[in-house]
């Protein structure tokens, strides 16, 4: 077969940070076929991996397993330790009471003319106040049953941990797997470079966290390159101040190390974005556009968009003010809006984000309202055709052609409230806000990639 003169390559893409939040296939990097067209030309279809492929080695299953085992056992000795330190305080605040009731019954056993009516009736109450001891002691029996079972679980751990370590043998298992893991991070590094594509699917949600209101925007950093793995949530959509900035996506995902960001002026809707270490969004009750920088913690440009409606005018379908849609791709920084001249039809703006100039528009002829909420990929912008559940990616417009089409991209509106839809480039996912739930979707997309003869 002769040199081709362009391959064409379908990828899962779901390149993902290191705390492993996505779902990977079963397999490695696959061709699952391959055939070749009229012109010559070498059609394949390549699934890439997620990071961390080591994960599926049986044997580091096995060590996860068992470190769950360990930690549930940790957390059953703790509440072992907790019970026996409260039982145990108890029979230590009646112990005088005991060596009381011992006193009257010896003293009883050997004068038993002493145990007159008044003496007995004494006994008897003192004995009442013994009677809470006997869930206690057939809680300790409980207890020790469970030390039982524990006992067992941790020779069965030994055992498995031991015929691990005769398999691995004298092979530096981690040396190993951190050479995967490199070799893997090139491979995805390569995938970036890849270029751009057409979406032709959309995978099932993950949900990475339940939290804040109905309404509301999360995001990292869009611009690549960027090693920032900072995350931003931003709850609500109307008159919004507070920014959580949050030190990792575990952090996230735990509610922890985050500070907050109070904005000199409120937000309106969710169609925020981080590029660039800076916060673009739209000021409330205006059409202007806002650039806030993170570390400086001042803004550096307001810029109004002019023509876009604001306050409700053309939001989305679900409102919320959702009028200005800002977002990022692999070319840039966008913005979607509409104007009155439009008579409502989603118009795209690609601005500079020093400036926040607009660059070049495109009308897409779309009714916004009609929009449940919308993306950019590769300077495409994706339009869903409902926030509500059966939603469906309908409609796409292709700046580079300024030409449309409708489209039949179904996706899983887990929650049947989406109030936030946007892409990460760098990341290659979809993040959502569903219902005071925190999304994320991969995508597949379809790519031509060129060589030199081509």
């Amino acid at each position: 077969m002769h040199l081709f003169s362009a391959m064409f390559l379908l990828l899962m893409l779901s390149t993902i940070p290191c705390e492993a939040l996505y779902p990977s296939p079963e397999e490695g990097w696959q061709i699952y076929s391959s055939a070749q067209d009229a012109d010559g030309k070498c059609i394949c279809t390549v699934v890439a991996p997620a990071q961390n492929m080591c994960n599926r080695d049986p044997r580091s299953r096995q060590l996860r397993q068992l470190m769950e085992k360990v930690q549930n056992i940790t957390q059953s000795m703790e509440v072992l330790d907790l019970r026996t330190y409260r039982d145990l305080q108890y029979v230590r605040d009646t112990e005088n009471l005991m060596k009381t009731v011992d006193g009257k019954l010896k003293t009883a056993s050997e004068n038993p003319r002493s145990l007159n009516p008044k003496s007995f009736q004494e006994l008897k109450d003192k004995v009442t106040q013994l009677l809470p001891l006997l869930p206690v002691l057939e809680q300790y029996k409980a207890d020790a049953r469970m030390i039982l079972r524990l006992r067992e679980e941790v020779r069965n751990l030994s055992l498995v941990l031991m015929a691990i370590q005769e398999e691995m043998g004298a092979y530096d298992y981690e040396e190993l797997r951190q050479r995967v893991l490199l070799l893997e991070t090139r491979l995805h590094s390569c995938m970036q470079k890849l270029g751009c594509g057409k979406l032709t699917g959309v995978s099932n949600p993950i949900t990475v966290r339940a939290s804040g209101s109905r309404f509301g925007s999360w995001m990292t950093d869009t611009m690549i390159p960027s090693s920032d793995n900072r995350v931003w949530s931003m709850d609500g959509y109307f008159k919004g101040r507070r920014v959580l900035e949050y030190r990792t996506m575990n952090d996230f995902m735990k509610g922890q190390n985050f500070v907050q960001h109070l904005l000199p002026h409120p937000w309106a809707g969710t169609g925020h974005v981080v590029y660039n270490g800076s916060l673009y969004y739209n000021k409330y009750q205006s059409n202007i556009l806002i650039k806030y920088h993170f570390r400086s913690r001042s803004v550096l440009v307001q810029r109004s968009l002019s023509g876009a409606g604001y306050n409700n005018t053309f939001p989305y379908s679900w409102g919320g003010s959702s009028d200005i849609d800002l977002m990022a791709d692999e070319n840039g920084l966008w913005a979607v809006y509409t104007t009155i001249p439009n008579a409502g039809n989603i118009v795209i703006s690609r601005l500079e984000p020093q400036s926040l100039e607009v660059l070049q528009t495109w009308d897409t002829g779309f009714p916004k309202r009609s929009a449940g909420e919308s993306f950019m990929i590769c300077g495409t912008l994706y339009v869903t055709n409902s926030h509500l559940a059966g939603a469906k990616i309908y409609f796409a417009y292709y700046t580079n052609t300024s030409t449309y089409e409708y489209t039949d991209i179904p996706f899983h509106n887990q929650y049947s409230h989406i109030s936030m839809m946007d892409y990460n480039p760098r990341e290659r996912v979809l993040y959502t806000w569903n219902n005071g739930h925190q999304v994320l979707y991969n995508v597949t997309l379809f790519q031509v990639i060129k060589t030199a003869e081509d």
